[in-house]
């Protein structure tokens, strides 16, 4: 049974978006041609073409894949490298402890 489509609120589509662009420009700078890189990914053409434009429906695994494939796979670590918020978070809830 197919699983209910989430929705992607237009913030969220935009990153992609700039993400698969992105991909793509690092794929024209290396002058490999879209079925060559996803051949080396393991992917199909289409799903390399969709995630050069951002569809939420492309895996994270194919977007690791296709970043390993440009050698861009330690990238991945800069995600969430650096939770500001939840420090914060963590900080408030140190504080009020701190008190009591």
């Amino acid at each position: 049974m197919p699983s209910k489509r989430q929705p992607i609120f237009p913030r969220e589509r935009d990153l992609l978006a700039q993400f698969g662009e992105r991909l793509r420009l690092a794929r024209l700078r290396r002058k490999i041609p879209a079925e060559a890189l996803a051949e080396r990914s393991s992917i199909s053409r289409m799903t390399l073409h969709r995630a050069e434009h951002g569809s939420p429906a492309v895996s994270m695994g194919a977007y690791l894949r296709i970043l390993a494939a440009l050698h861009l796979q330690d990238d991945i670590n800069l995600l969430a490298a650096d939770d500001k918020l939840g420090r914060k978070l963590q900080d408030l809830e140190l504080d009020s402890r701190a008190k009591e």
